[in-house]
């Protein structure tokens, strides 16, 4: 895998390319002297918690002939304060499903990713992260 990363201005904006020319906007906050004209390097991080974990359940529960009509997922997250570098802390994962879809195999399917498959949430949780979830289903 190759990443290409360029500077967009005189701060901190960055734009990461992936291989198959996808783009991801990068900056530092107003407060740091950013723009704020993307997501903080570690907010990316929560999200691909996120993005890696949806997949996963997703795939799961189409498996399993379930029928999602709408997916999401709200993450809370804490870091570590007076440290440098401050590592996240604790993550909470709330996913909440519609359609067709029984509790218990939602359930399953989130915890399986959670703490098997999502290679995202095994990297925060070898950093020292503590990550919750919980499931609403309809």
């Amino acid at each position: 895998m190759r990443i290409e990363l360029r500077r967009l201005d005189d701060a901190f904006h960055m734009e990461a390319k992936a291989e198959n020319g996808r783009t991801i906007h990068f900056d530092g906050s107003t407060k740091i002297g950013g723009h704020d004209e993307g997501v903080s390097p570690m907010q990316s991080i929560v999200m691909a918690m996120g993005a890696c974990s949806a997949i996963d359940v997703i795939m799961i529960l189409k498996k399993q002939k379930q029928e999602i009509t709408d997916f999401q997922i709200s993450i809370d997250g804490e870091r570590e304060q007076g440290k440098e570098p401050s590592l996240w802390k604790t993550v909470h994962a709330h996913f909440k499903l519609k359609g067709k879809i029984e509790k218990d195999k939602a359930q399953r399917a989130v915890e399986l990713s959670i703490e098997k498959y999502c290679s995202v949430a095994a990297t925060l949780r070898a950093a020292g992260a503590v990550i919750t979830f919980e499931v609403s289903v309809n």
